[in-house]
């Protein structure tokens, strides 16, 4: 019955009045949420953070190859200047990984991915950083019973 009747049979009332009621939404003029606004301090510390772990990680990957393979860390060379950055380097690390922690309870999600991504890749190689520190330093410590100390001794270097 219904394929027999007109068109216009088959709808609403509503549709055949010319005039179509709008409903919209009107704003309230407030602003409920905003996200914070990291251009000043914060877009330098991710800046920082970047530099920091891109040249961190791979150190500590030296460091870590060299403590398994001859039982000590990085030779201090000229002026100390390479065991120097080796020890700012876990200082770096231990620092990217605690801000990332301190970010996750307070936000419930890590650091931010920063420009290009960066400081996410930044933040995941801080966090295998660390787990390999566990692992060699785990290892170093079964096998001869410490991990070397940060100051050249007599086992090594000195």
């Amino acid at each position: 019955m219904l394929l027999l009747s007109p068109i216009s049979a088959s709808l609403s009332p509503s549709f055949h009045r010319r005039n179509v009621i709008r409903r919209s939404i009107k704003p309230s003029g407030r602003v409920l949420a905003k996200a914070k606004d990291n251009t000043e301090t914060g877009g330098v510390l991710e800046k920082v953070a970047i530099g920091g772990g891109l040249v961190s990680t791979p150190v500590i990957g030296w460091s870590l190859y060299t403590l398994k393979t001859t039982g000590c860390g990085l030779p201090p060379g000229p002026a100390g200047s390479i065991g120097a950055l080796e020890g700012v380097s876990y200082l770096v690390v231990v620092g990217i990984v605690g801000w990332s922690l301190y970010t996750k309870t307070k936000t419930g999600s890590g650091l931010p991915n920063g420009p290009f991504g960066l400081l996410g890749a930044v933040e995941g190689l801080s966090y295998l950083s660390v787990l390999a520190i566990l692992v060699v330093f785990g290892l170093q410590f079964l096998n001869n019973g410490s991990v070397p100390g940060p100051l050249p001794s007599d086992q090594c270097f000195g």
